[in-house]
């Protein structure tokens, strides 16, 4: 699988240190498999930090490797895709470990509803109904180096 991660500057050698805790899924090393979103997040970053350069690294997994690690993966945000991100977002962290976790990406359409929900403004089926016509894409969240250990750096795109 190829993976994508945008930034400010070229990531050859993946680090969860500078990561947060307060994403969509904690700490971890962000990549998504769409170049357009990772293009997204590079521009974002730039604008954010007001230096660099928007940079998407390229990686590719092992897939043997790959397969040895502990995967969560969202395949549409549900009930459980939501709990999850307002926990992380909360700062909570649930009780669960993952090399990996997968899934939509909480952009800026649906951080409002997110928002919503956790002041108590939705319940929570409203709150899926409201995200449930909105166009996800993925995100995948390293959050271990045995993920980082299964990953390998292909090239840099200079946008």
């Amino acid at each position: 699988m190829i993976l994508y991660h945008g930034s400010n500057l070229e990531i050859k050698q993946p680090s969860l240190k500078y990561s947060r805790s307060s994403l969509d899924f904690g700490s971890g090393f962000y990549t998504t498999t769409d170049l357009q979103q990772a293009e997204k997040w590079a521009n974002r970053v730039v604008h954010i930090r007001k230096n660099g350069k928007p940079t998407v690294s390229v990686f590719e997994t092992d897939d043997v490797l790959w397969d040895k690690l502990s995967i969560k993966q969202f395949e549409k945000a549900d009930k459980d895709w939501l709990q999850t991100v307002v926990a992380y977002r909360k700062l909570q962290k649930p009780n669960h470990q993952y090399d990996v976790i997968a899934g939509p990406i909480a952009n800026d359409r649906t951080v409002d509803v997110i928002n919503q929900y956790i002041a108590g403004a939705y319940p929570e089926h409203i709150a899926l109904e409201l995200l449930l016509p909105m166009k996800f894409q993925d995100q995948w969240a390293l959050k271990s180096e045995k993920a980082l250990a299964t990953i390998t750096w292909k090239e840099t795109i200079n946008l």
